[in-house]
């Protein structure tokens, strides 16, 4: 039985109980990490945090918390539950009312919730061995503040669905000007030409934590060119690779998209070549 924390105690998970006044019940008012770790080791854990401590901030939930009390949490979870590899799940909302009303509330505490999920191993560096992905493609229907890591996903849940029920793994979604975005639950990536492409950060993109991480590792090693652009989909239909990153896939070869193959239909070389990279350089963010 895993354990979780809640609101300044530990506990059985299944024991842990929120008000149905809670806001984060009512209105999904509410801002969440997930920190992935192996046997012990985060990744990226300080920029998750100051991701987190950005988003309490924009939609005004005052929570005075350090980055060193979230490092205790993370800590003593990962030890409560095991090591192994795990995703630290951090959930803050702007607590429990006395009502139902859609103004923030006075006076009220919020509430912190943190347990941990089984996450897939470390990706192999291995073209034959690597899991591949099928994914859909979608007009992109959310709300305008996708740059918030709200707990207010049912825009992403609608768009995952879409790509789960047709048999594939993500959905990758484009704007009204049928511009790459993001996926539902990931960073996107085009390569062509053995140049790595991915739309710049906008209101329209979660900027994601792996994102941050292997941008800045391709750059610092500089044998893989990087570019941040707008992507037209018909780039993306005509791609040499395609990669997705989010913490629990790291960096995620496609080799379909709307049933037809990505380049070769198998993992390609830039993608190996960027996640030896990555694998040797994570832990260091």
């Amino acid at each position: 039985m895993s354990t979780a924390y809640l609101n300044g105690e530990y506990l059985p998970l299944s024991e842990a109980r929120v008000s149905p006044l809670d806001r984060g019940f009512l209105f999904g008012d509410g801002i969440y990490e997930v920190i992935p770790s192996y046997n012990g080791r985060m990744v990226g854990f300080t920029p998750h945090i100051e991701r987190m401590q950005r988003g309490l901030a924009t939609v005004g939930i005052n929570l005075d918390w350090s980055v060193e009390q979230w490092r205790e949490l993370c800590t003593s979870l990962m030890k409560m539950n095991d090591m192994g590899n795990l995703g630290l799940y951090l959930h803050v909302t702007r607590g429990q009312d006395t009502t139902r009303f859609h103004a923030y509330p006075e006076g009220v505490s919020p509430t912190v919730f943190a347990f941990v999920i089984d996450i897939p191993p470390e990706q192999t560096v291995d073209r034959n061995l690597v899991k591949t992905l099928k994914v859909s493609s979608a007009r992109d229907q959310r709300w305008q503040h996708c740059d918030i890591k709200s707990t207010a996903l049912l825009g992403n849940v609608m768009h995952f669905q879409q790509g789960y029920a047709a048999g594939n793994n993500e959905t990758i979604l484009y704007n009204e000007r049928d511009e790459l975005t993001e996926g539902s639950a990931c960073n996107v990536y085009v390569i062509k030409d053995g140049v790595v492409n991915t739309p710049p950060l906008d209101h329209q993109i979660l900027p994601g934590i792996t994102r941050l991480i292997l941008l800045d590792i391709l750059r610092k090693d500089g044998s893989i060119p990087v570019q941040e652009r707008v992507i037209p989909m018909s780039e993306v239909l005509a791609a040499d690779e395609i990669w997705l990153t989010s913490s629990s896939k790291e960096i995620a070869p496609v080799i379909m998209i709307d049933g037809k193959p990505v380049g070769s239909g198998e993992p390609g070389p830039v993608w190996e070549a960027a996640q030896k990279l990555y694998s040797a350089n994570k832990f260091n963010y």
